[in-house]
């Protein structure tokens, strides 16, 4: 669904309005932070994730997960792009991401590209929110003003990844305690869930819906029958575990409000998309908000992406400003 003229204007004022956000360690988030010391750097990031977009339409859907992963693990702070070295174990290991995280080497890529053109002076950090909104909007969506200044972190959290980030099979109450942990509420919720209008998942992710949702050796009651059908000829009781489905039936790389639609006809993929409809009067409302109204849906989602991006950032003289993305300066 193509954006109004007006959806454009206000996105358009939007850019132009000045964003500045307190972090930790005393320093502020801000849209110019680069426009001296590395004027080109939003350039170059754009253009290497155009590249990779245009290679792999999947990879969009790739990118702006990173954001989301690494941003409800300790802040944004690139702790998910380190692999494990001495004392430190990789995010990558935990289990949602094991399998499953993937672009790294399109973070490599970006960040080779600025080390040349301005040494130690772009994050990873920021790297990883420029390209989510980067990835966002070659999908059709939304672009948005991104606040920059965050630095990277000097460790990572195994047991981090592993409780904090929202997985398929939690209950609805589990995944509203853990976007509040974040700071995030529920209009958040449900606008960052529609990231899923992009991208796929596993077979392994959802199979528990199609053959034994709660225990009774019966498929989830809130999946449409034929839809269901249709999941388990690519997805078996056992085998094809990486077997790979749209989380958008209708449109899967285009970045648009097909995702509520499908939830309202009880064809969301994932459970934790499936509840958000079924199991709460507040996120159903907003699921039959945003799945009749797409710039309601694209402006929430712009302000959940800013406010999820600013989840307790390095700043300062907190952290450092990596060399290569996937392990510590030395």
């Amino acid at each position: 669904m193509a954006m109004s003229n007006n959806f454009a204007v206000i996105f358009s004022v939007l850019a132009l309005v000045p964003l500045c956000f307190a972090a930790s360690g005393g320093g502020y988030l801000y849209p110019q932070y680069y426009d001296h010391s590395c004027p080109k750097a939003q350039e170059i990031v754009k253009s290497v994730v155009a590249k990779a977009v245009a290679k792999e339409t999947r990879m969009a859907a790739s990118l702006l997960r990173l954001h989301f992963h690494d941003c409800f693990v300790k802040g944004c702070d690139a702790s998910l792009l380190l692999d494990s070295s001495g004392s430190i174990i990789s995010e990558k290991r935990a289990n949602p991401n094991r399998n499953s995280a993937r672009g790294f080497e399109v973070i490599d890529e970006i960040k080779a590209a600025l080390e040349k053109e301005c040494p130690q002076t772009v994050s990873c950090a920021d790297i990883l929110a420029l390209a989510a909104r980067d990835s966002t909007v070659l999908a059709g969506g939304p672009s948005w003003v991104v606040p920059l200044g965050r630095r990277d972190s000097l460790g990572a959290s195994l047991s981090g990844s592993n409780n904090n980030i929202p997985a398929p099979n939690n209950t609805l109450p589990t995944i509203i305690t853990k976007f509040k942990l974040q700071g995030l509420d529920l209009a958040d919720l449900v606008a960052l869930s529609g990231g899923h209008t992009i991208g796929q998942s596993r077979c392994t992710s959802f199979r528990q819906r199609l053959y034994n949702q709660t225990g009774n050796g019966l498929a989830d009651s809130t999946l449409e029958v034929s839809f269901a059908s249709q999941l388990r000829s690519r997805c078996p009781r056992s085998g094809g575990d990486n077997n790979l489905f749209p989380l958008d039936l209708v449109s899967p790389t285009k970045f648009d409000n097909y995702y509520y639609k499908n939830i309202m006809a009880s064809k969301g993929l994932l459970n934790s998309d499936q509840v958000l409809f079924t199991r709460n009067p507040q996120t159903m409302a907003l699921v039959k908000l945003y799945a009749e109204n797409s710039e309601l849906f694209m402006e929430q989602f712009v302000k959940s992406m800013i406010k999820m991006g600013n989840i307790t950032p390095l700043t300062g003289v907190r952290g450092e400003i990596r060399k290569n993305c996937r392990k510590v300066n030395s």
